[in-house]
């Protein structure tokens, strides 16, 4: 295993642990005690994941977060001090792919680390088939979803509206392509748990409800309003994905 981890913590012993623990598992890794320190790391070293603490001196996790997502959609996994639904659904918004409240077991750790990088290099599509009269054509370039005005590129995991291109984490790809493989479902939030974390994970209802969020707004700052319908009580479906308002 080659993958390169990036733990961003300004307790030495927190860092100490965790990559200890991801050392363990088979994965490389970088420290940073700060985030201006993250960021020249990160320039310098291309991790393949961030483990980024909220609350740090010099620059805090959430702004680090916001200069990452200006440029690239590296995959972060925060980490809170404090157990607040705020920090979480502000970190997720930014662009954040998961979050852990400490104090926390080094081994739920590495096991989202290992998830949000198994979502990241496997773009493959699930065998059963898409059934959608919008969507669905493989061509040269490899499995392309499409729905109304929308479309995925799932084998380079990339977004589009039209002709551009919408910046999407590795987390609200699937959560897109989720719910564009099956345009006539709606899903509830232990559903979509269940497919962007696997069964049985510890995952908060509002992270989906973030999730959700940040994709409706970078879909529609460039057009689209209708990207992901909210079915009240029930869960979420694909929207219309169309240029007019449904």
């Amino acid at each position: 295993m080659d993958q390169l981890i990036l733990v961003v913590d300004d307790d030495p012993h927190i860092r100490q642990l965790l990559v200890f623990a991801l050392a363990k598992a088979g994965y490389q890794t970088r420290e940073a005690e700060n985030g201006a320190i993250a960021l020249e790391v990160v320039a310098s070293d291309s991790p393949d994941l961030m483990i980024l603490d909220i609350t740090m001196p010099t620059m805090d996790g959430l702004e680090v977060c916001r200069r990452i997502r200006a440029q690239s959609n590296l995959p972060i996994l925060f980490l809170s001090s404090r157990d607040d639904e705020i920090d979480r659904i502000v970190g997720i918004e930014l662009g954040g792919d998961d979050y852990v409240v400490k104090p926390f077991s080094p081994r739920e750790v590495v096991a989202r680390v290992g998830g949000i990088l198994r979502r990241a290099a496997s773009p493959s599509l699930p065998s059963h088939p898409v059934t959608s009269t919008h969507s669905s054509a493989v061509g040269s370039a490899g499995p392309i979803l499409r729905h109304g005005d929308a479309r995925l590129d799932c084998d380079n995991w990339s977004a589009y509206w039209l002709d551009r291109q919408v910046p999407v984490t590795a987390t609200e790809f699937t959560l897109l392509r989720t719910l564009m493989q099956a345009p006539s479902r709606v899903f509830s939030r232990d559903q979509l748990i269940d497919r962007l974390h696997g069964p049985g994970f510890a995952v908060s209802d509002r992270t989906i409800d973030s999730h959700v969020r940040n994709v409706r707004r970078k879909f529609a700052e460039v057009g689209c309003p209708n990207i992901i319908e909210t079915r009240p009580a029930i869960g979420y479906a694909i929207g219309s994905c169309s240029r007019a308002a449904s």
